[in-house]
């Protein structure tokens, strides 16, 4: 099996959660002066490419370190919706499956071209970054329960409609987890 590194560079110019701080690094040691180089790194936990445990939405949810390692690897999809997405779009089951065959336990992951609106993307619009983006469609969570997906990731800002996060609640409690911010490469 090979595996994919899907973890984009962590820095200042990553695009961040509305309303977090920023992350920051500084030095707090320089080789020069002190023999050796040490930073000071501060950031929120979603920044860049991350993982949602079930905590976040659900008291009692497992915690991130309570995730299981074979969740985070295995066979997975890409699927390319950028065709179908538009400001408040929400993807279907029905989309992913007219385009690809997705089997109990993959690893999913949805390319909806969402990031080129990201600050740093390639036609910056953060209002609709962050506000506007595609999501999932209410159908979604029974299906994402009886395929067995564990991981799920996308390529913008949330899995769910701006401000809106039935999803991570309704996989919470079903012991599954997804993660945000993933570019895909189709």
């Amino acid at each position: 099996m090979k595996l994919y590194d899907l973890s984009q560079p962590l820095n200042q110019d990553v695009p961040s959660w509305p309303y977090y701080p920023p992350f920051e690094v500084k030095y707090i040691k320089r080789k020069a002066e002190h023999g050796v180089n040490a930073q000071y790194i501060q950031t929120s936990n979603h920044i860049g490419t991350h993982l949602d445990a079930p905590r976040h939405f659900v008291t009692g949810g497992m915690t991130i370190d309570e995730i299981p390692m074979e969740w985070l690897y295995g066979p997975g999809v890409i699927v390319d919706l950028t065709d179908e997405m538009d400001e408040l779009a929400a993807y279907t089951p029905e989309m992913i499956e007219s385009r690809v065959e997705v089997r109990e336990g993959d690893i999913l992951l949805l390319h909806t071209g969402w990031h080129r609106y990201s600050q740093f993307g390639s036609q910056p619009d953060e209002e609709k970054y962050i506000h506007m983006h595609p999501g999932a469609h209410p159908d979604m969570v029974q299906w994402l329960l009886d395929k067995k997906i564990h991981i799920w990731g996308v390529d913008e800002i949330s899995t769910d409609h701006p401000m809106n996060l039935p999803i991570g609640r309704f996989l919470g409690k079903g012991m599954h987890g997804h993660c945000d911010k993933v570019q895909a490469k189709c």
